[in-house]
């Protein structure tokens, strides 16, 4: 059977896939996937960065013997499976991103990452910050300035730009949400026109959590682009 590896995004977590799994099972052996940091996973003391996310997938990669390997990522999962793809062709089948951030600057990442300051998200978020220790332990407020860092370094020097894009071979499917206010139409557009055997859908009245997807819409992309 075919291989899927399932990817979350920063601050995610390998359960948000919960509710695709079943009917994935039906076409792929699904192989649900922890960033370090993220679940019951440590926080590396050097901290994270997405030059770690990659190479942790390559290793993955390599552990499981994996080829021809079919991702699905979501945000950051999702730049980590394209930057592991400009490294490791070869071994992957396709791509599917949802959500994926491609226009990083300095001074974006900088605004986004003071929105992740653990006491502000306890005292204004209360039920987030609730999900998150759910998912991640007491850790989480150790995680989030992590990915603060790590989205400042994105900022600074963004290993997907239209250069790097152009060098993805395989086939990619980039999607995102409407209603998505993190990731912009038109960002999503540049990086379909920048790969060059790539795809393109906008998900109608859906916005950036997985939560927030509808199950029957993404399935019925799937189904489309990987022939199911």
């Amino acid at each position: 059977m075919k291989n899927l590896l399932l990817l979350h995004g920063a601050l995610g977590h390998s359960d948000i896939f919960n509710p695709y799994l079943e009917e994935l099972s039906k076409y792929f052996t699904i192989h649900p996937f922890l960033f370090s940091g993220h679940g019951d996973t440590e926080l590396p003391e050097t901290g994270v960065s997405i030059e770690k996310y990659t190479e942790e997938l390559r290793s993955y990669l390599d552990q499981q013997n994996l080829e021809d390997v079919y991702i699905f990522g979501h945000s950051m999962g999702g730049y980590a499976a394209l930057c592991c793809a400009l490294h490791t062709p070869e071994r992957i089948h396709s791509i599917v991103t949802l959500g994926t951030k491609f226009n990083w600057n300095e001074e974006q990442a900088l605004k986004e990452s003071k929105m992740l300051d653990p006491e502000a998200i306890l005292s204004k978020v209360p039920k987030y910050a609730e999900q998150l220790e759910k998912q991640h332990g007491s850790k989480w407020k150790q995680l989030l300035p992590a990915i603060a860092d790590m989205m400042v370094s994105l900022g600074k020097n963004p290993p997907l730009n239209e250069n790097s894009l152009q060098a993805i071979s395989i086939p990619v499917q980039i999607m995102t949400g409407d209603q998505d206010n993190m990731v912009s139409i038109e960002e999503s557009v540049g990086a379909y026109r920048n790969i060059p055997n790539a795809k393109l859908a906008i998900l109608p009245d859906t916005k950036h959590p997985m939560e927030k997807v509808r199950p029957n819409l993404l399935f019925g992309l799937l189904k489309d682009f990987w022939n199911l």
